[in-house]
């Protein structure tokens, strides 16, 4: 049996076997929920519980599929698809390791720009605005481009928020100018803050403990000029994790 949660606590759940095995999409839709592109599992309903559900919340985002997430720490958590009796599971989620593999990579042409589903990302593109948004248009924001380097964090806080691993890019705070926001946040146990859409789940932002202030690579949506160009806190990365991008790997950071 497996079991997951999200990063507070608010929404867990149990799943037995078998498991379809891991699957990556990177459709627009997802690489906007968990701020890079999304991973999951699914099961029957059959062999589904949850166990904790006071954070669960739902955000129909097309005619045929909701998705779960947590409204307390924003944790990107699930896909019902409509008139199926199975649900995908976020793989990042999984509290310890999964015993799965990553079978497919799906809508691989709506990947970023700043990195490629398999093999070493593209060189940049070009762009002198970044224009950036939430999945239900809640948020929407432009802030200076380009994206420039982008960073890919595998610790236990980013898998369980992003329900894969997170990409950020840091920027100047300041510069970032909202046409329309509504946020929710999450201090996490080190002292940062992470910010969300409370009515889509979209991750949006971070906040250090010491001040310092990155953006959710997946929620830009024009070129944007970024590359990602290395992984942090790798001992943490989920067992169905293979890098194969040859970019620089730090096991803690």
């Amino acid at each position: 049996m497996m079991r997951g949660s999200c990063l507070c606590g608010a929404v867990a759940f149990e799943a037995d076997p078998p498991y379809r095995e891991v699957v990556a999409c990177h459709c627009t839709q997802c690489r906007k929920t968990s701020g890079h592109y999304w991973a999951a599992a699914s099961v029957t309903h059959d062999r589904f519980r949850l166990s904790e559900k006071r954070g669960l919340a739902w955000f129909r985002s097309s005619t045929s599929a909701t998705r779960g997430f947590c409204r307390d720490c924003g944790a990107s958590l699930f896909w019902q698809p409509e008139g199926e009796a199975r649900i995908s599971f976020a793989a990042g989620c999984i509290d310890g390791p999964t015993g799965l593999s990553l079978e497919a990579h799906w809508y691989a042409e709506d990947a970023g720009d700043y990195y490629r589903p398999e093999g070493p990302p593209p060189p940049p593109t070009r762009a002198e605005t970044l224009h950036g948004s939430c999945l239900c248009g809640a948020n929407r924001f432009t802030l200076p481009g380009p994206m420039g380097a982008v960073t890919a964090c595998h610790c236990s806080q980013c898998r369980k928020t992003s329900g894969h691993y997170a990409a950020s890019f840091d920027v100047d705070e300041a510069s970032v100018v909202w046409q329309a926001r509504k946020t929710a946040s999450f201090t996490t146990p080190g002292g940062g803050s992470r910010s969300f859409c409370p009515d889509c789940g979209s991750s949006l932002g971070f906040r250090a403990a010491d001040g310092s202030f990155s953006i959710e690579a997946g929620v830009i949506d024009n070129p944007t000029g970024g590359m990602l160009t290395s992984h942090i806190f790798t001992a943490d990365k989920a067992d169905y994790v293979v890098l194969d991008d040859g970019l620089p790997q730090e096991p803690q950071g």
